[in-house]
């Protein structure tokens, strides 16, 4: 499985963008799918942090730092998971990865896309 992450860029305070995650197999079909960032300075992978998913049940969850600001959801068509975040801010800047879950519990990781917010 291949995760396409795509959509990041450079924007100022208060504009918004649109991630998005394409994956090389039915993306309805997977447990779960993620974004998660990675901040400046972080250079280990565990340093990624949970921004929102999407379950199989279309169920969703956000982190506290963007409820209410950023909106995940799911094309099946397109097999493409998108996150609209509106409202940036400079602590949005981060390399925003995707992240998944298949049926039998194999995890994946797409490449980051960029996301930088000059205030």
């Amino acid at each position: 499985v291949q995760l396409q992450a795509s959509g990041g860029g450079l924007v100022q305070a208060g504009g918004s963008l649109r991630l998005s995650c394409e994956a090389s197999e039915d993306i309805g079909s997977f447990n779960w799918v993620a974004w998660y960032r990675q901040l400046p300075g972080a250079e280990h992978d565990m340093a990624r942090v949970f921004v929102a998913s999407i379950a199989i049940n279309a169920n969703t969850k956000y982190a506290d730092s963007v409820a209410g600001r950023s909106t995940i959801s799911r094309d099946n068509a397109q097999n493409t998971v998108y996150l609209q975040m509106n409202s940036l801010k400079p602590e949005d800047t981060a390399v925003y990865y995707c992240h998944a879950e298949d049926r039998v519990g194999f995890k994946y990781w797409g490449q980051g896309t960029q996301v930088t917010v000059s205030s």
